[in-house]
Order: C-alpha cells, then sequence, then structure tokens
C-alpha cells in the first residue's frame, strides 16, 4: 500500500497550523482524547519550525563566514 505523502510544511504552514492548535487548546473546550492528539500535532509543528530555523540559522553562518565578516557567538539560554 502507497501512502499518500503531503509535501513538507513550509515554515509559514507550520507556524499557522501551530497557532491553530494553541488557539483551540486554550479554550478548553475540547476532549481530553482530542487535547491529546491535538497536543501531539502542535509538539511535531513545532519540531518542523524548530528544525527549519535551525537550518536557515546555518545558511546564514555560512553566508557570513563566506563574506568574511563572521565571528560566531554562542548563544546561551536564559536560565530561569
Amino acid at each position: 500500500m502507497i501512502k499518500n505523502e503531503q509535501p513538507p510544511l513550509s515554515f509559514e504552514e507550520a507556524m499557522e497550523q501551530l497557532e491553530e492548535v494553541v488557539e483551540q487548546l486554550e479554550q478548553g473546550d475540547v476532549p481530553l482524547e482530542e487535547a491529546i492528539s491535538m497536543f501531539q500535532k502542535g509538539m511535531n509543528l513545532s519540531k518542523v519550525c524548530h528544525e527549519k530555523l535551525a537550518t536557515v540559522e546555518k545558511q546564514m553562518d555560512q553566508i557570513l563566514k563566506e563574506d568574511g565578516n563572521f565571528e560566531e557567538t554562542v548563544l546561551q539560554e536564559e536560565q530561569e
């Protein structure tokens, strides 16, 4: 059996779908089973967005290195 695979989402499409999921979950009137499924979908969309941003960041780093104006800095996450 052949899966009907969809083309990968763009960053913008993934963000739009993620925002829709968040809005629905924030309303609070979603049955528990559906909420869990939506949460999982949201996490997958979040992963897609993160991976796309990481790819773009690497591309930007490479462009700056090639231009000769790059000085790598390490960004640290804020501690709560």
